[in-house]
């Protein structure tokens, strides 16, 4: 159950499907410091959204894995930016060469598998209010873009773009130690994507936004 070459497997899981099986099998798979993450959650909402993500993120990994989902281990690849083990996440096994990336919010989570480093993201759309408090650290051609949008349609363009970003950074492995505001992805209905990542928007129901980034073989931004 690997994704062919240079292919991305993406999953989505809802929060409200089936909560008691998930709950289930949180308590068979889930390891303590996840279970501990989720009691730290003091919304209900967010408790179950991330145990939905995690569930499905052992199932998943561990049938690509070929192992019990309760057997799976993860570690952090060094950081591009300090070379600390705070990078992407990864199977503790050195040996696989499987990528995957996790985002969840809402009520969703979207999950991604792929042979090639891989990033997505997955937000709730926010306000006009919220997309212009975060202007300031895109890149300028996005903050040009936002600046020149009607103000019913802001919320979904900063959406995108965010989602993009986030994707891109999380496959970089860096997060947002790397300024938002170095790479360009675009706010409009089709994503750019820095050189050597193949960046793409996600369909997910209507109130979220939601990408992919997978990299292409060519060379890594400096």
């Amino acid at each position: 159950m690997r994704p062919p070459g240079g292919a991305c497997q993406l999953w989505l899981a809802d929060a409200n499907v089936r909560p008691g099986a998930v709950d289930d099998l949180a308590r068979q798979v889930l390891d303590d410091a996840e279970h501990d993450r989720a009691a730290e959650l003091r919304r209900p909402l967010d408790r179950r959204c991330y145990v939905t993500a995690h569930v499905a993120l052992r199932v998943l990994l561990g049938a690509h894995l070929g192992i019990a989902a309760h057997r799976v281990r993860f570690r952090r690849e060094p950081c591009p930016c300090c070379g600390e083990p705070h990078g992407r996440p990864a199977a503790e096994d050195l040996r696989v060469p499987l990528h995957f990336s996790l985002s969840h919010s809402g009520d969703l989570a979207l999950l991604a598998f792929a042979d090639e480093p891989v990033g997505v993201d997955v937000q709730t759309t926010g306000s006009v209010e919220a997309a212009d408090e975060i202007r300031g650290v895109l890149h300028p051609r996005e903050e040009a873009e936002l600046a020149a949008c009607e103000e019913r349609v802001r919320p979904d363009a900063f959406a995108r773009v965010w989602v993009r970003k986030e994707a891109y950074l999380k496959g970089l492995g860096t997060g947002l130690a790397r300024s938002p505001s170095l790479d360009y992805v675009g706010t409009g209905p089709t994503a750019a994507a820095p050189p050597g990542w193949r960046v793409e928007d996600v369909v997910v129901p209507m109130g979220y936004a939601a990408a992919a980034a997978v990299a292409a073989g060519g060379p890594l931004p400096g």
